[in-house]
């Protein structure tokens, strides 16, 4: 139970170091409104330069790499999905 706990805090953390990134980083109208689910390249707030710019933030924030293989939209195209993969690469 403990680590359920810990993985959702965990998520909750990465989840407001994201959001901060992205609002140091990008035009957000509204930060608090962003979503964690809503699709970045969708509202228009990360183009495919941007995907860049996440995944240096990724890699240096959190320590990990980001392989080709794991650019897919489900791992960097929201908040929600960016942390789950930060958690799951750094287990």
């Amino acid at each position: 139970m403990d680590s359920m706990i810990s993985a959702a805090e965990s998520d909750d953390i990465h989840i407001n170091q994201i959001r901060s990134f992205l609002a140091s980083n990008f035009y957000i109208a509204d930060v608090k409104a962003l979503s964690v689910t809503a699709s970045l390249l969708d509202q228009g707030i990360v183009d495919s330069t941007g995907v860049l710019e996440v995944i240096g933030f990724i890699e240096e924030t959190f320590g990990i790499t980001v392989e080709d293989s794991e650019l897919l939209p489900e791992n960097l195209d929201s908040i929600q999905g960016i942390a789950r993969f930060i958690v799951r690469k750094k287990k």
